[in-house]
């Protein structure tokens, strides 16, 4: 082995690790006998596998010490080579030291890595347990205000009034339900024709020639409550500018129906 082989094929760090037979060992020894440079690299790379396992070194428990030092008190000398050096064995543990060292980041990374895909699917889940309580508690929600719209509906003093459309919605129905008792308006818009994104429907109540506001329509939804106006002679819906109006267009009224 010449200077530059050794150089550019890792002979070095071979040497440190211990992976070199004898024979090879022996030739990388002649050439740094012979090349002071070849030395001093080997100084750098001793000195930089012992500060690799120094930084990555990790607590060991006693019981792991004391069954290293039964296990190598039963080895017979003859095991070791008699030309082994203290330099060589420091190199042969150093060796072992950055062995571990490696497994051990490579450990970490591993840990690290799962943790935070635990993590992300933790996150997830979160997420989808608060979607899941938003959507029951909506469930929730809509099944107590239908329970008492039935309530309303099925109450002896609720009053059920048919209002049918005129010539300008003859297809347009809608049922309302009134209760002087409870105060409360409940209508049925399931017939009640769609409008274009410029319009809207509001309903009124006629109290002694004035007409009062109940509120916009929501065709969107099947059961809807309105505003209650107290000594309402009729209910009145129209067709009004998208937003509502404070007073009813006349000429857009397509039904109405008198209070008993």
């Amino acid at each position: 082995m010449d200077k530059t082989y050794i150089l550019n094929n890792g002979i070095l760090e071979l040497y440190v690790l211990g992976e070199l037979n004898r024979h090879e060992q022996q030739q990388v020894e002649d050439a740094l006998e012979q090349y002071s440079e070849l030395k001093t690299e080997l100084d750098h790379i001793e000195k930089s596998f012992e500060t690799l396992a120094l930084q990555n070194g990790m607590h060991v428990p006693s019981s792991v010490k004391s069954a290293l030092l039964e296990n190598l008190s039963s080895v017979s000398p003859k095991t070791v080579p008699l030309q082994a050096s203290t330099k060589s064995l420091n190199k042969y543990y150093i060796g072992i030291a950055a062995s571990v060292a490696a497994l051990l980041l490579i450990g970490l990374f591993y840990i690290y890595s799962e943790l935070n895909t635990t993590k992300e699917q933790l996150q997830l889940a979160e997420e989808e347990n608060i979607k899941l309580s938003d959507e029951i508690k909506n469930l929730n929600n809509d099944f107590n205000e239908i329970a008492n719209w039935y309530i309303t509906i099925n109450n002896p003093n609720t009053q059920k009034y048919i209002m049918t459309g005129n010539a300008l919605r003859p297809e347009a129905t809608v049922v309302s339900y009134v209760n002087n008792i409870d105060k409360s308006v409940i209508i049925n818009t399931k017939q009640l024709p769609e409008l274009d994104d410029a319009h809207d429907y509001q309903m009124w109540a006629d109290v002694k020639g004035e007409m009062i506001n109940m509120g916009l329509i929501d065709t969107s939804k099947e059961m809807l409550a309105m505003t209650y106006i107290d000594d309402a002679e009729s209910l009145n819906i129209t067709i009004e500018p998208s937003g509502g109006n404070d007073h009813p267009t006349v000429s857009q009224l397509i039904t109405n129906v008198y209070l008993r």
